[in-house]
């Protein structure tokens, strides 16, 4: 009755805790606060990220993934016993079975590093995932079917395009251009034409308000706030939609050129199936404005947003665990 399967959607920006028959459970920031010196951890998630720039030097937030791997073992331990003491009843003496997401190009050390971080985290299995099987499948393709089909998963780390055919991945790429590359790219583009400082939250804020892939006639306004780098004081810009896809423009272009490079090492045939059917965007990113015509503009293929882009890993661990013990014989070994 006590047997918990958890799936973890461990992201560099955000992680999404999924339970079987209750769902998504926990959405946070992938983000520990520690004290110095000691590395104690104070706290972990959003109460983490609300102290991001506003906490005295002996309190400093990580974010334990980089590019979508771990970083820190110790940092990233912790953050998984928080997310799996969380999801786990108090009365449940069951270690839970956790399906884990990680990136196309994970190595066999990075694999073993959160296995190994699970288990000591609390879990009494880990099995791990790539990323874009897990989106795949939370977006509604038909992995096992002997079409082709493209996934484009645009993350907080990493932009990872793959095409998946027969239950496994034919082709991919993972470049680590992102949304924390977005929201820097919006950081740099105000300090360059307004001479505005401004920080992390605000820059995320911005993009999540009125960011697009591309410019349009019909603009969005923000109105956001800095500090002058001129005279040191607090000031008020208006930025709008325009001005964030020039912002974006370059990187936009990078993770464009990574979908091209894919579709010049995939079999014609599957080439073609995907022309027919389009490409799917998941992830948190997926959700820029005018996304998916920038990328029918480029590479002249129908692009599609998938329901809850940002949940669809965490939904893939979902499916995972409903039939864990097929997919243990199957997907769950493919290295």
């Amino acid at each position: 009755m006590f047997n918990r399967k958890i799936g973890i959607d461990l992201g560099t920006a955000n992680t999404v805790v999924f339970l079987p028959g209750k769902g998504f459970i926990i959405n946070e920031p992938t983000i520990v606060a520690l004290s110095q010196p000691g590395s104690t951890v104070l706290a972990v998630g959003q109460e983490a990220k609300e102290m991001i720039g506003r906490t005295p030097d002996e309190i400093v937030a990580y974010r334990p993934l980089k590019d979508g791997v771990i970083a820190d073992y110790y940092i990233t331990k912790a953050l998984l016993t928080y997310f799996i003491a969380k999801a786990t009843p108090w009365f449940s003496w069951l270690k839970p079975e956790v399906v884990i997401s990680v990136p196309a190009g994970i190595t066999q050390t990075e694999r073993r590093a959160v296995v190994n971080a699970a288990k000591e985290a609390g879990a009494r299995n880990a099995f791990i995932v790539r990323e874009p099987v897990l989106a795949a499948l939370g977006a509604g393709i038909p992995i096992n079917a002997r079409s082709g089909h493209m996934i484009i998963n645009i993350g907080g780390g990493t932009a990872e395009v793959a095409v998946i055919a027969l239950g496994n991945i034919v082709s991919w790429t993972s470049i680590r251009v992102a949304g924390n590359k977005f929201d820097r790219a919006i950081s740099d583009y105000v300090k360059k034409k307004y001479g505005l400082a401004i920080g992390e939250q605000t820059a995320e804020n911005v993009k999540m308000e009125i960011g697009s892939a591309m410019v349009t006639k019909h603009k969005l306004e923000f109105q956001l706030r800095g500090r002058d780098l001129a005279s040191g004081l607090p000031k008020d810009i208006v930025v709008n939609s325009n001005e964030i896809a020039e912002a974006l423009a370059p990187l936009l272009m990078e993770i464009a050129e990574s979908v091209k490079n894919v579709f010049n090492v995939t079999p014609p045939e599957l080439v073609a199936d995907i022309m027919e059917k389009g490409v799917i965007l998941s992830g948190g990113s997926a959700q820029l404005g005018h996304l998916p015509e920038f990328f029918e503009r480029f590479l002249g293929v129908p692009a599609y947003v998938a329901e809850d882009p940002l949940f669809c890993v965490a939904k893939g661990t979902g499916l995972i665990l409903d039939h864990l013990d097929a997919y243990k014989r199957t997907l769950l070994n493919k290295r």
